[in-house]
């Protein structure tokens, strides 16, 4: 069996937007190198369709600078950061556009105009990140959540953040996603919490009340990713050693394991936010290109599965 190429999980979930008209995107405030050219890019490679908001001045000044093709992209007027951010969030919900892409600007900016109570784009579904990570040593896309948004979430949180994790993998085309619940250990004990809510989160699989994967837990982090380990401690489950999903236990779990495989494993990160109305692509400055697109190749493939959930597929492309 030949080893993995570097980045085969991500090519095939660019290569899987080919297929797809390119999705209308806002950018809020691409006002530095590094997030007006993975806008372009990602235009050119026929992912996005970018509609770019800010100062419209200053945008095509960095482009002529940096010599970043921004011919034929939609330009929106916003002086100042703030004000990108609420137009973005405006388009989104006048229908312009069906995904959200961080600029230059602090996520908390951003993040403040989408879930304003009466001009943002909440839903009944609490917001939650999910990385999709590109793990060499591991067979397929691993996902993480949550290690961005939700610093300590309680049970009813847990059910929004699996669902939005399980719906994006189901919307990546992965049948019946596995999700394992993390914790330190594998028995349930009232003396670690997470173990109780993953029994109860594994209940509320059974019963229904979370729909579309395998769940089980709690789970070690070797026993969720390694069937040798799972064997070793007599584990016996569909998800045990094949996770797709890996729900951690708050987001500072979630935060050091995403960085431990980053910078120990060459692992990528592909992330975005999930539970709005659009999906939100958060990049940062450190990723490089291959895990920009990537981002928005996830985000482009949610966003068609939404629109075909209710039959709406057409306007995807403008």
């Amino acid at each position: 069996m030949s080893e993995p190429r570097p980045h085969e999980k991500y090519d095939a979930l660019i290569y899987a937007c080919h297929a797809l008209a390119p999705v209308r995107t806002v950018v809020a405030h691409p006002c530095d190198e590094t997030s007006l050219r993975g806008a372009a890019e990602a235009a050119a490679a026929k992912i996005i369709k970018p509609i770019l908001v800010g100062p419209v001045d200053r945008i095509k000044a960095l482009a002529a600078q940096f010599e970043i093709d921004i011919d034929g992209l939609q330009l929106v007027a916003a002086p100042h950061s703030h004000a990108s951010a609420k137009t973005a969030v405006e388009l989104i919900c006048a229908g312009e556009a069906d995904a959200l892409m961080k600029g230059s600007l602090h996520t908390d900016e951003l993040m403040a105009a989408v879930v304003r109570s009466d001009t943002g784009i909440r839903t009944a579904r609490r917001i939650s990140h999910v990385f999709v990570m590109d793990v060499p040593t591991y067979p397929k896309p691993l996902f993480i959540t949550d290690a961005a948004v939700n610093i300590a979430p309680t049970l009813e949180d847990k059910v929004d953040i699996v669902q939005n994790a399980i719906d994006l993998a189901l919307a990546l085309r992965i049948e019946e996603p596995k999700v394992a619940i993390l914790s330190a250990v594998e028995t349930v004990t009232s003396k670690i919490p997470s173990t109780i809510h993953a029994a109860a989160l594994c209940k509320m699989a059974e019963r229904g009340q979370i729909k579309g994967g395998i769940l089980d837990g709690p789970l070690a982090l070797d026993n969720a990713i390694s069937r040798e380990a799972a064997a070793m401690k007599q584990i016996k489950s569909p998800v045990a050693g094949d996770a797709d999903i890996l729900l951690v236990p708050d987001l500072e779990a979630g935060n050091m394991l995403a960085k431990e495989l980053t910078f120990l494993a060459n692992a990528d990160a592909a992330g975005v936010v999930l539970g709005a109305r659009v999906p939100i692509i958060l990049t940062s400055r450190a990723d490089n290109v291959r895990t920009r697109m990537a981002s928005c190749a996830v985000a482009a493939l949610y966003a068609h599965a939404q629109r075909l959930a209710v039959g709406d597929v057409g306007k995807l492309a403008g």
